[in-house]
């Protein structure tokens, strides 16, 4: 079935839900419509068109753990604002990959002070190997950061219905389709 995209009060998106929390949250008087799908449900006494998108009449404050930000992958890229951390260049993500400063096989672990973004030459050159060995210098120490870069809902781009696009910011390229 259709999912709904809950918009905040200020047309920002807060989250998906299923349409069925969405009727709810009309009839409560909570939200207002923006769109719809031309897809209809019936009760015994009324019809509905599916909402697509609604919008909370009232703002909420989101909040946020401010000192947890999630080891991710699209965090590690944010935080080192997708360039290598040894030559400093920046690359789209599909030409990036993750580096362990210190090697796993020599204790390194798995966290945001030991992972840093890397370009593939680069991290092939360094191998198995710390900086140090490779003669090889980090621009800038990995840490945890303060705050997330963002607030993301995770949907497939080509997947998103149309409705919906007009209150998302894209941060991709567009090619031409000609």
């Amino acid at each position: 079935m259709e999912q709904t995209l809950l918009l905040n009060a200020t047309y920002e998106p807060l989250k998906v839900v299923h349409w069925q929390k969405a009727i709810t949250l009309w009839c409560q008087g909570k939200v207002e419509v923006i769109s719809h799908y031309d897809r209809e449900i019936h009760s015994v006494k009324f019809t509905f068109k599916l909402p697509s998108v609604i919008r909370l009449l009232r703002y909420i404050k989101i909040k946020r753990q401010i000192d947890y930000v999630p080891f991710s992958r699209a965090n590690i890229y944010a935080r080192d604002d997708h360039s290598c951390q040894y030559c400093g260049k920046g690359f789209p993500t599909s030409e990036l990959s993750f580096d362990h400063v210190v090697p796993v096989a020599q204790g390194g672990r798995k966290d945001w002070e030991n992972i840093v973004t890397c370009c593939i030459p680069c991290n092939r050159r360094k191998g198995g190997r710390t900086p140090e060995q490779a003669h090889m210098h980090l621009i800038r120490m990995p840490r945890r950061p303060d705050k997330a870069p963002a607030i993301r809902i995770t949907i497939g781009l080509r997947n998103a219905p149309e409705s919906w696009r007009d209150y998302f910011y894209w941060n991709v390229e567009l090619d031409d389709e000609s």
